[in-house]
């Protein structure tokens, strides 16, 4: 499947906590209502590639490491507060996802792979 969003490319729409991102609203005040469907998007949509493509499964990965590391707690709500604070200043600062290769797109691939993870746990 290739990857070009906003390039008219379909992605597979997925259910789970990581699509709660439309119900939610805002976290903090600011992240829209496209943005929300952009991030579950990329996240659906990069989760379902890591089981054909080993290089993005391995830097999901590396990200998840990272962000156990980093982050006081990785339960959903934190997480998700996480993910619309780092995908709100991604987008503020020019950010669009145009390559499963580049930083924002694995690190957001990352954070929605645990949000499923803590769903699968629970």
């Amino acid at each position: 499947m290739g990857w070009g969003f906003g390039g008219g490319v379909a992605v597979r729409w997925g259910v789970g906590r990581a699509g709660a991102l439309l119900a939610l609203g805002p976290m903090d005040g600011d992240m829209s209502a496209e943005l929300a469907v952009l991030v579950r998007d990329i996240g659906d949509a990069g989760v379902a590639e890591m089981s054909t493509t080993p290089g993005l499964a391995a830097a999901v990965d590396q990200h998840v490491a990272e962000l156990r590391a980093t982050l006081e707690a990785t339960g959903s709500d934190e997480l998700m507060a996480y993910l619309c604070r780092y995908a709100e200043e991604a987008f503020n600062r020019g950010w669009w996802p145009e390559s499963t290769r580049d930083y924002e797109f694995v690190r957001i691939v990352a954070v929605c792979w645990l949000l499923r993870e803590n769903e699968r746990a629970a």
